[in-house]
């Protein structure tokens, strides 16, 4: 029968309560501190993979840049060596002399049919490898060893200027001058090349074999 308000009987359901206790809080915070450090962990661990497969590859790349620089090396002092006897020459056959000063005019060319340098010094992959800073993953002698090499190529590049500041002047061009000017030319190529290249070819041949271990 119809209750006298005519509005329906609701049923209340009992509301369940769970109660957590302190345990399960810090086991779900144990748990995620975990995960976290976990993953940051694995990033870390797959990061420094892939730089130390990166730093092979551009050491790999370093040391064949070394042996190309010495097969340039080795070629450059046979071809100064030439140049010298060039030189010597001009300084002791007026005729041949004449070829390289003509009326003020130096053809510099019979001297140094290939120029002054005969090869440029390569250094991109040492450029590459200061940039990636792979050096962590090399002893202090190797890198001091490497640091020498490349100090002593950049040297060679003072040859050119060396050169230009001595046969554009007005003395170099004047034949009363000419035994002088050829002495000179000599001297500027013994200091930035001609000397030090024995020993940089050593030195390139001891890092060649230095980073054959990496």
């Amino acid at each position: 029968m119809p209750s006298p308000t005519g509005k329906k009987n609701k049923k209340h359901h009992p509301v369940v309560t769970v109660e957590r206790g302190w345990k399960e809080y810090a086991g779900e915070c144990i748990l995620i501190v975990f995960s976290v450090i976990l993953a940051l962990g694995l990033t870390e661990y797959f990061t420094k993979l892939h730089e130390k497969r990166q730093a092979k590859e551009i050491l790999h790349q370093l040391r064949e840049e070394l042996i190309s620089n010495k097969k340039f090396a080795e070629e450059q002092y046979a071809y100064h060596l030439q140049v010298f006897k060039n030189i010597d020459s001009a300084k002791s056959h007026p005729a041949y002399a004449h070829q390289f000063l003509d009326s003020g005019k130096l053809n510099f060319g019979v001297l140094m049919p290939q120029g002054a340098l005969l090869h440029d010094m390569n250094e991109v992959a040492w450029q590459e490898a200061k940039q990636n800073n792979v050096f962590e993953y090399l002893d202090i002698s190797t890198y001091q060893l490497l640091t020498d090499i490349y100090d002593n190529q950049e040297r060679f590049l003072n040859l050119e200027p060396s050169l230009a500041n001595l046969l554009i002047s007005y003395q170099s061009r004047n034949e009363e001058n000419l035994q002088t000017t050829l002495t000179l030319i000599h001297d500027i190529l013994f200091a930035w090349i001609v000397e030090r290249t024995p020993r940089l070819i050593k030195l390139y041949q001891q890092a060649i074999d230095e980073l054959n271990k990496y």
